[in-house]
């Protein structure tokens, strides 16, 4: 009788070996940090957002013998400062970043990681650099594309989560719920404090009650804070009313046709992820075939469902055994 292997999980957890502050504009100061091992593989790894800042739970999608493993903060958000700024703060400059990152470090080529957001950022910056990119690592693909913004954050996705969606639009007006994105973006730069506070708290737990095929009892902790709120729902209202700063719908698409042709990629995508549906990341599929789709049948959106987790971390694994004896940082 045939057995399905048991599903990989996380590794254990392992901290970081150093940090630092690296200074990207006249206003903005990432935080970044290194763990594992420093002759690894090199590899750095993206948070979702944009705004949800890096957590040490990324980490633990590499094994630390074998991964040299980079995290950062994106502007405006976790441990960079200033905190929730939209100022100088597009998709440019933050791949910009991740090249003053990689050459702060000293590190000639690495494999990237992301998800959602960092999907979105990850393929921005491969197509941008592609000869400093080993290969990418992908879950939960999403492009800034109209249809998708509309999708979630109008009205699409209200249709699996009603009673979510009920508490996302409550802070918004009845006479201005043709538009929610414009309407949450001017409570969210506007000067009422009470009111930016309370917006943010409604735009980030609707996708936190979201992100999981279990439903809002599995909302993760900080999306009830709002500190975390605030940097998290600003920047992200921010990049979506302005497209994610890509030429058209169809732009990071196009290029990914173009320039990661030979670029090795792994594309994890739960089957019912309500925040970013699958037909995004199938249409990427067709458009790079180096990459390898696997749909994952029983998850949503988030990093840390089983079979999300179990696909990543043997893609991984299999991206070091690639790599371990020929990449040096």
């Amino acid at each position: 009788m045939n057995r399905r292997p048991p599903r990989r999980i996380l590794y254990p957890r392992y901290e970081a070996r150093r940090s630092g502050r690296l200074r990207v504009s006249d206003i903005h100061e990432i935080y970044w940090e290194e763990s594992g091992n420093p002759n690894g593989v090199p590899v750095i790894a993206l948070h979702g957002g944009p705004g949800g800042g890096s957590s040490p739970e990324m980490r633990r999608f590499f094994d630390p013998e074998r991964y040299r493993v980079f995290l950062f903060d994106q502007r405006g958000c976790g441990r960079s400062t200033p905190h929730s700024e939209l100022r100088e703060n597009t998709t440019w400059d933050l791949v910009d970043d991740m090249e003053a990152l990689r050459d702060h470090v000293g590190v000639n080529q690495w494999l990237v990681f992301g998800g959602s957001w960092g999907s979105t950022l990850s393929l921005a910056y491969g197509v941008t650099h592609p000869d400093r990119t080993l290969g990418l690592v992908l879950r939960g693909i999403f492009l800034v594309s109209k249809p998708e913004v509309q999708w979630f954050y109008q009205s699409g996705a209200s249709r699996l989560f009603p009673d979510s969606y009920d508490r996302y639009i409550a802070p918004i007006p009845e006479d201005e719920r043709d538009d929610l994105l414009m309407a949450f973006h001017r409570r969210l730069t506007g000067d009422d404090r009470q009111s930016r506070i309370e917006a943010a708290r409604a735009w980030s737990r609707w996708e936190g009650e979201t992100l999981s095929i279990k439903g809002p009892l599995t909302t993760p902790p900080r999306f009830n804070e709002d500190d975390f709120v605030d940097a998290f729902a600003r920047i992200e209202c921010h990049y979506f009313v302005n497209r994610g700063f890509f030429a058209s719908d169809n732009w990071l698409l196009e290029q990914c046709a173009k320039k990661l042709k030979d670029i090795p990629g792994v594309i994890v995508h739960g089957r019912y992820d309500v925040v970013t549906p699958l037909s995004t990341a199938w249409a990427l599929s067709k458009a790079w075939p180096k990459a390898e789709l696997h749909i994952v049948p029983d998850a949503g959106h988030s990093s840390m469902e089983p079979g999300i987790v179990d696909k990543l971390i043997q893609a991984t694994d299999h991206f070091a055994g690639v790599y371990g004896s020929k990449v040096r940082a």
